[in-house]
């Protein structure tokens, strides 16, 4: 079970994956970015595996001000390199779609 354990990213975000079951992940995500819709939350986590290849995804709590996010990444030399789009409940804000990458490594 390659994927369980607690992963943390180059900001300081934890994903801590708790369940791996017939290529299925569950977990928790808290973000340690205090400009970010998840800030402040622990958000579930819920995902799927093939190989060295991983998603997934977490929402808000809250649907009026709702954002997710959803990670596509592989286990590259023990690091966790994805790529994530964050989508958020917000049309005329001009970070309602964001994509960018991050790097995880086992904390």
């Amino acid at each position: 079970m390659q994927w369980l354990g607690t992963w943390k990213n180059q900001y300081g975000s934890i994903l801590r994956i708790t369940r791996d079951e017939a290529s299925q992940i569950a977990g928790t995500f808290e973000t340690a970015l205090r400009d970010s819709s998840f800030f402040g939350d622990v958000r579930p986590v819920i995902g799927v595996h093939s190989g060295n290849c991983i998603g997934f995804a977490f929402c808000t709590s809250d649907a009026a001000d709702g954002a997710i996010a959803t990670f596509s990444g592989r286990l590259v030399e023990g690091q966790l390199q994805t790529v994530w789009h964050v989508v958020a409940n917000k049309p005329s804000w001009p970070h309602a779609v964001m994509t960018n990458a991050d790097t995880f490594e086992r904390a």
